[in-house]
């Protein structure tokens, strides 16, 4: 199982960025997918979820609550790739982000990608 996330970089308070996550050895499509971030000297922390596309999931989406109404979490199935928009970018988003799956009651991470919000 392997995730390749990209999409950060650096961007000023108020800024956007979208982040992808994108696998080449399953289709994303059948499983909840998540975003993770990790701040320097904090612990990671869930950001986003997109329930999978099939069975009871219906690809519901979840927020935690400081980036409701900034962030959006959707999916490309034909893409094989998840997306984050994040809009209205503060200090506080600066992190590492992972995209996560669970397969078979393991968590698999992909590489992470730098965001950071500075002026």
């Amino acid at each position: 199982v392997q995730l390749q996330a990209s999409g950060g970089g650096l961007v000023t308070p108020g800024g956007s960025l979208r982040l992808s996550c994108a696998a080449s050895d399953f289709a994303l499509a059948n499983y909840d997918i998540g975003w993770f971030r990790q701040a320097p000297g904090k612990e990671r922390e869930g950001v986003s979820c997109i329930g999978a596309s099939v069975g009871a999931s219906n690809g519901d989406a979840y927020y935690v609550d400081s980036v409701k109404d900034r962030f959006t979490i959707s999916r490309d199935n034909a893409k094989n790739a998840v997306y984050l928009q994040m809009d209205s970018l503060k200090a506080e988003d600066t992190a590492v982000y992972y995209c996560n799956v669970q397969m078979a009651g393991k968590d698999f991470w992909g590489q992470g990608t730098q965001v950071t919000v500075s002026s």
